[in-house]
């Protein structure tokens, strides 16, 4: 816990047309179909079905070696849903089922999630100028490099600007390195204004939007909590994750309640956004590509993001190993909550691979 109150007191914490600098990148218009048959908790009850690892016919000799090795790793909370249903539910040293935890950088996908739902109901479109919603003068950039920048660059994380100033949001820190779309570069200043931009859309305040328009329809608990004065960082429990993970498996469709029917747009959300990383979405992470880029580094790695994880594994990834896996291949659906696993990195980390390599031994 004190690591947590540490991270809260100091924490750094497409439809598918590109813009016309931009092209698409590995699978585009890969459709992500849902898994039949699909169990959904209900939405205001801690009732959730479960079903046992042996029925599925997954290894229960290596489900020790999997808890141990999330033990010895600071994991406070895991679940595995298969379906819908919960295989795995376990939780670690005072954390409980009612115990809320930070999502870190998983949380930008609620964030990719919403923007969708004001696209949606025509309050924005992505292709949009930034400026249209914030005003001219939101940066420190030239005008005209300024008006380059739209929501689809704040999405993709290819707004052009200094990351230097990670979290800072105001002008001042948001200055000019490259044209829009030219440059990968992770940067939270850009995307946490998404969240001002979609409340000035709708005019309603971003946390009324998003628990009105997502969270509550879920039944998901959580709140956005400012860690810093300037980043926005969403806490729940962990099965309040599991819920946002079984929402984007089944493609948007709460137990027959469309919450967000682009189909478009998720299948945008899901896939390469652009040709600088492959292995990024609207804010989420891809698996199965064929290079990435890294939080805080401009180096193009070749391989896939996650070697030991189904190809079609995307996921949200956040500090301190925060993870919500999603893989439509298999039904499943994987949270991970807890402390730094060992690297303290904003997102990817070797921990994916190496948790992976336990996952895999036990449902396979």
């Amino acid at each position: 816990m004190k690591k947590l109150l540490t991270f809260i007191l100091i924490a750094a914490v497409l439809c598918c047309s590109c813009s016309s600098e931009s092209s698409p990148g590995d699978n585009e218009g890969i459709d992500l179909p849902s898994p039949s048959n699909l169990y959904f908790p209900p939405s205001q009850s801690p009732e959730w079905e479960t079903i046992e690892a042996s029925t599925l016919g997954w290894d229960l000799a290596a489900e020790q070696d999997l808890f141990n090795f999330l033990d010895e790793k600071q994991t406070k909370a895991f679940i595995i849903l298969k379906d819908g249903k919960i295989v795995v539910e376990w939780y670690f040293d005072d954390h409980t089922q009612n115990t809320s935890w930070y999502w870190a950088s998983a949380g930008k996908t609620l964030t990719a999630f919403t923007v969708g739902i004001a696209q949606e109901e025509n309050h924005l479109d992505i292709q949009d100028k930034t400026s249209n919603y914030l005003s001219e003068g939101w940066t420190s950039t030239p005008l005209e490099k300024e008006n380059l920048i739209t929501i689809w660059h704040q999405l993709t994380m290819t707004s052009g600007m200094n990351a230097l100033f990670f979290d800072c949001v105001t002008p001042e820190c948001l200055n000019y390195v490259a044209d829009a779309s030219s440059r990968w570069a992770y940067h939270n200043g850009p995307y946490t204004l998404l969240q001002k931009v979609v409340s000035n859309a709708t005019e309603m305040q971003w946390t009324d939007y998003f628990n009105t328009k997502l969270r509550d329809k879920i039944g998901m608990d959580g709140f956005w909590l400012s860690t810093n004065n300037l980043n926005n960082v969403f806490f729940s429990t962990a099965r309040s994750m599991a819920r946002f993970g079984l929402l984007n498996l089944n493609n948007g469709v709460w137990n027959n309640e469309v919450i967000l029917g682009d189909g478009s747009y998720q299948n945008a959300m899901k896939n390469t956004s652009q040709n600088l990383n492959k292995s990024y979405g609207y804010l989420w992470w891809l698996n199965g590509k064929s290079s990435y880029r890294a939080p805080s580094s401009q180096t193009e790695f070749q391989g896939e993001l996650i070697p030991n994880a189904p190809a079609d594994t995307y996921a949200g990834l956040g500090r301190d190993d925060q993870k919500l896996y999603i893989i439509h291949s298999e039904g499943l659906v994987i949270v991970r909550m807890g402390e730094d696993a060992g690297e303290n990195l904003l997102g990817p980390s070797s921990f994916d691979n190496l948790l992976w390599e336990k996952i895999s031994d036990f449902i396979n």
